[in-house]
């Protein structure tokens, strides 16, 4: 149980960065068409944090687990 456990969150953590890594690539790519994102800077940069929270848990994973 304890494997299908970590698989279950790494899992879970990597569907979210793909999710706000296409958030970001909308956002690079149409930043004219987005109007309910008027500073894209600061959408990106939350984007990123966003990522870096799953990233973090994925290398915690892996280092003590």
């Amino acid at each position: 149980m304890r494997k299908e456990l970590i698989e279950a969150i790494k899992k879970h953590a990597e569907g979210h960065i793909a999710k706000h890594k296409a958030n970001v690539e909308v956002l690079l790519e149409k930043t004219a068409g987005i109007a309910e994102h008027p500073d894209t800077l600061e959408t990106i940069e939350k984007e990123l944090a966003i990522i870096a929270t799953y990233d973090d848990q994925l290398e915690m994973l892996k280092k003590y687990f």
